[in-house]
């Protein structure tokens, strides 16, 4: 809607109540309010108490009000918060004068309450209130209680309507949360130190993607959103941080699907002294104490199809997965790629690492130590999609000179994803990195698995949008002549 449109006829009314209130000196967008206990609080302590029960404790509790059902001189209204839901009882011999006040309160309005806890004769748990504030006036409507809002795009532009109508959407939220936290705790657990890295770069580097570009003015020059934080964490393994991770926002300027956002969440590691063996044997560590911290479980359904967790993950090289499907692996590496990416990948639905890639598509991996043209990588596919990839790190600074070369010739020849040269890095393996395994781990992607949805745009609270088409324009009204 335009803000030059007039507001609805239900909007209009809600305004309405806003002049009313502040015309009567009330406040309708309060300071804050002195709770005694959340709405889960109450549910947790008084759960069990008999029908019919008036226990004496007098609570404040504040929230959204969700529905006012009225019945004579009693209103009954369901009061949310992030904790849960709680009913209140509303009696007008009670609340006296401010009965009518409380009938005017909208769906959508926050308030504060006071009263007594007690059960009704059917057992519900209510608040039998004694008096109210509203917190903060709602001035638009709120989706039908039942249905909320069903359109993807809506609710992904409009989130805060969402999570207030949606309780999946809640409840995707909190995995998320609790996902990341298991990660982190499982990490500190083994002696990993978390750190934090630039997410403006001078050169893009860490990943062939292509980048976000802008311009610092008072330095004058390029700077690049992180495609990868990788090439700074290798820096503080030169510097003897041994066991080091960082939980990061990345960006690449591609395009978007329910795999893809251009803005994302990924754990990166690294590990001195390991392999891409070590790698694989930490991924399944940190899939497992996700699952749990979400799922409870290591063997769930994920879209109608039970995913195993639990059984060790299988390990294929690639060129043996590319066989097994029918297809001949002795093809140049772009060939085999596309063959694994477009027939193989989307099939692979319980966790697999796929091992031993091309030389060509992977620069930054050491060479395989017994494979010709092929270097120490693998990914971690479930569900069809790339979970995570690991590698036995290059850390010779002649070859990953010469690997930096020649994605730099790609990229005179056209290829705006492939990477430039980091002298300043280059230098830094110059002083001796140890021998290092390596992991990228993407947080959205095992979120959406674990929160068993379909796309990431579910499990990223803001994704990017194309623009909303502008309402048209309308002449803006003439002031009066007084001014």
């Amino acid at each position: 809607m335009s803000r030059t449109e007039p507001p609805p006829d239900h909007e209009q009314a809600r305004r309405a109540k806003l002049t009313s209130l502040l015309a009567a000196g009330d406040q309708p967008y309060k300071f804050g309010f002195e709770r005694t206990h959340t709405l889960g609080d109450l549910v947790a302590k008084y759960g069990d108490v008999e029908p019919g029960s008036d226990t004496g404790d007098e609570v404040r509790v504040a929230g959204r009000i969700r529905t006012i059902r009225r019945h004579g001189l009693l209103m009954f209204a369901d009061l949310q918060d992030s904790s849960g839901k709680v009913q209140l009882f509303v009696d007008a011999a009670r609340l006296e004068s401010r009965f009518e006040d409380f009938g005017d309160l909208d769906i959508g309005d926050w308030a504060g309450v006071w009263g007594t806890v007690i059960t009704t004769k059917r057992g519900e748990l209510s608040v039998r209130i004694d008096g109210f504030d509203i917190l903060s006036k709602c001035l638009h409507p709120l989706p039908e209680k039942w249905h909320g809002l069903k359109d993807i795009e809506l609710r992904t532009r409009q989130r805060y309507v969402d999570l207030i109508t949606n309780p999946r959407s809640m409840e995707i939220l909190l995995a998320r949360s609790r996902a990341v936290v298991s990660i982190r705790n499982w990490l500190a657990d083994r002696d990993f130190i978390e750190v934090e890295t630039p997410m403006l770069h001078p050169i893009p580097g860490g990943a062939t993607a292509r980048p976000f570009v802008t311009f610092h003015e008072t330095l004058g020059m390029n700077l690049y959103l992180r495609i990868a934080p990788e090439l700074y964490l290798k820096r503080l393994i030169v510097g003897g941080v041994e066991k080091v991770f960082e939980i990061n926002r990345s960006f690449r300027n591609e395009g978007v699907s329910n795999q893809h956002n251009p803005e994302f969440t990924m754990l990166e590691l690294y590990q001195a002294f390991a392999d891409y063996f070590t790698m694989a044997d930490l991924l399944e560590g940190i899939v497992r104490a996700a699952a749990m911290a979400v799922r409870g479980s290591l063997k769930f359904d994920y879209q109608g199809r039970e995913l195993d967790l639990e059984s060790p993950f299988r390990r294929v090289r690639l060129v043996d997965l590319v066989r097994e499907h029918g297809f001949d692996p002795e093809v140049e590496s772009e060939a085999l790629m596309q063959i694994y990416e477009k027939k193989i990948e989307p099939e692979i639905f319980q966790p697999t690492f796929v091992m031993d890639f091309p030389r060509e598509v992977t620069p930054l991996a050491r060479m395989h130590r017994s494979e010709e043209g092929f270097t120490e990588n693998l990914d971690l596919v479930i569900a069809g999609m790339e979970v995570g990839p690991a590698y036995s790190e290059l850390i010779d600074p002649i070859d990953q000179r010469a690997r930096f070369a020649e994605q730099l010739a790609q990229r005179e020849a056209g290829d705006t994803e492939a990477q430039v040269i980091d002298e300043d890095f280059l230098l830094a393996l110059e002083y001796g990195m140890p021998p290092t395994g390596g992991l990228g781990f993407g947080i959205d992607r095992m979120v959406r698995i674990l929160a068993d949805v379909p796309s990431i745009r579910e499990v990223i609270l803001f994704p990017v949008l194309r623009p909303e088409k502008p309402a048209p324009e309308k002449p803006a009204p003439e002031k009066p002549a007084n001014g």
